[in-house]
């Protein structure tokens, strides 16, 4: 009688906290369909290592060093758009969970899920289909139900390009325009005018003011 083993599915785990990467290895690794292939502290290199370790799914926290998880998951679905991505968070907001959808995540689950919640989301994704955590579904629907809207309802948040939310967050880190230069490989000119364009469209206009704003939104932690 021939025996047949089951392949396992490949996970990469995007997560900055230590303590929280090992308890999510932990956790997935009692399943025998998968198996965390690696690890990493930020969004810019989940991109980097999706090549080379070839994962089936991506768990990715939003909120981390550098760059944040709404950009890895974009950069990852403009690559990759046959590769699962499942956002990992704890922002409950709606313009959080529309801003991961519309960069290509493929689920969204709440940090504050119970292990059986987190392999439901999993397995769903890497099923071929959309997850949201039921405490955050609501307000998908009510969105997308809502015909009142109009285009005034626009936030501010919501005018800036992806771009400029990379600078915004890495203002708020304490970085200085020839930093943010290099890490996003383009020229001081160019982050300066990102900044111009942030404080207009923001009304802030200081480096205070646009950290206090990136604080508010959850892009850094205190």
């Amino acid at each position: 009688m021939e025996c047949y083993t089951a392949e396992k599915h490949r996970i990469l785990i995007a997560e900055d906290h230590t303590i929280l990467r090992e308890g999510l290895r932990a956790l997935l690794s009692l399943d025998p369909g998968l198996e965390v292939v690696g690890e990493v502290e930020n969004g810019r290199d989940a991109v980097r290592v999706v090549e080379q370790l070839k994962p089936d799914l991506v768990l990715m926290d939003l909120s981390m060093p550098g760059t944040d998880g709404l950009t890895g998951i974009r950069e990852i679905n403009r690559r990759y758009p046959s590769l699962k991505t499942l956002a990992l968070t704890v922002h409950k907001t709606e313009e959080y969970i529309r801003a991961a959808l519309q960069a290509g995540a493929n689920g969204y689950v709440l940090k504050d899920a119970t292990h059986g919640e987190l392999m439901l989301a999993i397995k769903t994704v890497l099923s071929g289909k959309t997850y949201l955590s039921p405490s955050v579904s609501d307000k998908v629907i009510n969105r997308y139900l809502d015909d009142n809207k109009t285009v005034e309802s626009i936030t501010s948040w919501e005018r800036l390009t992806s771009r400029e939310r990379d600078v915004l967050k890495l203002i708020a880190e304490g970085r200085r325009n020839k930093d943010i230069a290099a890490y996003l490989f383009v020229s001081i000119k160019t982050v300066e005018k990102h900044r111009s364009n942030l404080m207009k469209k923001l009304d802030l206009h200081n480096a205070s003011a646009l950290t206090s704003y990136a604080i508010e939104r959850g892009l850094v932690q205190l």
